[in-house]
């Protein structure tokens, strides 16, 4: 046996090399042992990258759920696809608003003034007892970003900050109390899209109202779990669209899918979330599907040559044959980084640009 041509390849993070080998035997009957087809390629310096690509769509990210905290009647729901913006009502109960503002926390608690002092009996400095803390400092950033002023922005909710939601709550037609009442506000990161309707206006206000999203296009990926570590925030990736088109963009965030997303797995996976880094290039008609490529590694500056060139050498690894000036010679290499159809070789008998034998 001279020798035996191998085909491998790469398939994703795991770089799974399949291996065929084609036997050329000597024989007395020549018709018994045919010579592969085979072709001549050269030796390449380049930049190898392993990937694993999975499905996505493209859409505008994973949907949250409005759940009402004050009791009542709802009267009024924003269309399904409509945009909500700081200071604007996100739902109406008891044809009262329920106002979004920007933050990541979650409101929790009433937010209040310290109480007045008794001047009969309690003559000095007004008492302590208003609420502090980062939500006050939060809520008041919202008051000012809605161009109300008069109170300093900071985690003490005061007096003066008591008098300018007064001015707000007027402007909302609620009752002018000074203080914040668990419920009547809401907060996103920044504007959202309502995705659906949970309930209809005539309903009690308890528990979930509606589902929302993000208002900017985004692709949602399922990547394995045992593969999560591609995918860390910031990372990087190629989306490639339904019309063909690919685009850059990078992970906004990743998380645990819900229960029957995780359920229709076929193994356990996370929730990927990508944003593109041009926002116009997911400006395309419809939630379409894509592909999303994620970086398992990459060599840069390598020697690499088809996997189809390689040779099984009888004393083991593998070789490359070596053409040139009507003669071949074959030569022992190592073995690199298999990705996209090409391997990394090296070793002191190859340099770039030779010439050398491949199975087509």
């Amino acid at each position: 046996m001279r020798r035996s041509l191998l085909a491998a390849g790469a398939v994703g993070a795991a770089a799974l090399v399949a291996v065929a080998a084609v036997a050329v035997a000597r024989s007395s009957d020549p018709a018994t042992a045919p010579t592969p087809e085979t072709g001549t390629t050269t030796i390449t310096r380049t930049t190898l990258a392993d990937v694993m690509v999975v499905t996505g769509k493209l859409g505008h990210g994973p949907e949250q759920e409005l759940v009402s905290r004050l009791k009542g009647t709802v009267t009024a729901l924003p269309a399904v696809g409509t945009t909500i913006e700081r200071g604007a009502a996100a739902v109406r109960i008891d044809d009262r608003p329920v106002v979004l503002l920007y933050g990541t926390l979650p409101a929790y608690r009433d937010l209040a003034a310290p109480a007045a002092p008794d001047r009969a009996t309690s003559p000095g400095p007004a008492p302590g007892g208003g609420s502090v803390g980062a939500d006050v400092k939060q809520f008041e950033t919202n008051l000012k970003a809605l161009g109300y002023t008069g109170f300093t922005v900071d985690d003490e909710y005061t007096a003066s900050t008591a008098t300018a939601v007064k001015r707000w709550q007027r402007d909302l037609g609620l009752p002018e109390t000074g203080t914040v009442e668990l419920g009547r506000v809401v907060y996103a990161p920044g504007p959202i899209r309502v995705a659906s309707h949970v309930v209809t206006a005539g309903r009690v206000a308890e528990g979930p109202l509606l589902t929302f999203t993000e208002t900017a296009r985004l692709v949602t990926a399922l990547l394995p779990a045992r593969s999560a570590s591609l995918a860390a925030v910031q990372t990087k990736v190629t989306v490639e669209l339904s019309d063909g088109s690919r685009t850059a963009g990078s992970v906004r965030s990743v998380r645990t899918p819900d229960a029957e997303t995780a359920a229709s797995a076929p193994e356990p996976v996370v929730e990927v979330i990508i944003a593109a880094d041009d926002a116009k290039a997911f400006a395309v008609p419809g939630d379409g599907a894509a592909r999303v490529r994620f970086v398992a590694s990459t060599r840069k500056d390598v020697l690499a040559v088809p996997v189809g060139a390689l040779i099984a050498l009888a004393e083991g690894g593998y070789g490359l044959e070596i053409v040139g000036d009507g003669t071949s010679r074959i030569v022992a290499v190592t073995t690199g980084l298999f990705a996209d159809g090409r391997v990394e070789v090296s070793g002191p008998d190859i340099r770039e640009g030779m010439t050398v034998r491949t199975a087509r």
